[in-house]
């Protein structure tokens, strides 16, 4: 009787194996283009410019400038762009989120 028991629980295991599918070729273009939401790749020519640099440039979305060491929320917007700045208020990453 142990026999069927192992030959039924590895029948199981393949037939859940089977049932498994391969991410989509392409689906990674997808999601850089889903991680760009804000339009951060139009502004990554900012990082290692001074944060003044972003005074005066009209931007068409939520911006959020981080200053080095500062608190911020953490909810997450897809939409907002944000400014990173370090300790030499230098820019050091332009992303969404």
């Amino acid at each position: 009787m142990k026999f069927y028991g192992k030959t039924l629980l590895l029948t199981a295991l393949l037939a859940l194996s089977a049932c498994s599918s391969s991410p989509e070729q392409g689906a990674g273009a997808q999601m850089a283009d889903a991680d760009d939401t804000c339009g951060a790749s139009q502004y990554q020519n900012f990082v290692g410019k001074p944060m003044t640099s972003l005074e005066g440039v009209r931007i068409d979305a939520k911006v959020r400038a981080i200053p080095y060491n500062s608190a911020v929320t953490m909810d997450f917007n897809l939409r907002r762009l944000n400014f990173l700045g370090d300790s030499n208020d230098k820019i050091i990453r332009v992303y969404c989120g």
